[in-house]
């Protein structure tokens, strides 16, 4: 999905990302992908979004807002080795004034199983004074459009995950 297609982010479907590759340097020694490196990745399929969005680095140059991340909660289920490529579906939970609740599904590009998700919670940022602040109306209008198409998607499971032992 490009910039150039304003209506496919407002289609009842997760935003997909461009397929991935997994890099040589990103494999640990147990032979699979370290985890650090599933946020990278997790990271560049955001960084799309917000393109899609109009929040990446032009919003950031031209109108002084970024975004950063609050809270982050990654799962690994299942290993993702090299030469594996990888695609993002990304869902927009909830959103408002300041915030943006986002869960990331990585998945095998050609088999479509899941490796891992991530949950995050990301707020707006104003540059000039590093707060929170509100989204611009436009930006915010844009932001509402994609949530309301989003709403009508079934929920992935694991969202609202915490880190517990089990209860025996």
């Amino acid at each position: 999905m490009t910039i150039t297609d304003a209506n496919a982010l407002l289609r009842p479907k997760p935003f997909l990302s461009s397929v991935m590759q997994i890099e040589p340097q990103w494999i640990d020694y147990n032979g699979h992908l370290n985890m650090a490196y599933y946020n990278v990745m997790f990271d560049r399929a955001i960084d799309q979004l917000w393109l899609e969005l109009g929040i990446g680095p032009t919003y950031m140059k031209e109108r002084h807002g970024s975004t950063f991340t609050a809270e982050c909660h990654v799962r690994y289920l299942r290993e993702i080795h090299l030469g594996d490529p990888v695609q993002i579906w990304v869902y927009l939970l909830g959103a408002d004034e300041k915030r943006l609740h986002t869960f990331e599904e990585l998945r095998h590009a050609t088999d479509g199983w899941l490796s891992a998700t991530s949950e995050n919670m990301t707020v707006h940022v104003d540059m000039a004074v590093r707060k929170t602040a509100p989204f611009p109306p436009d930006i915010r209008a844009r932001i509402d459009a994609v949530l309301r198409a989003h709403a009508v998607l079934s929920r992935p499971e694991g969202i609202g995950r915490s880190v517990v032992m089990p209860v025996r």
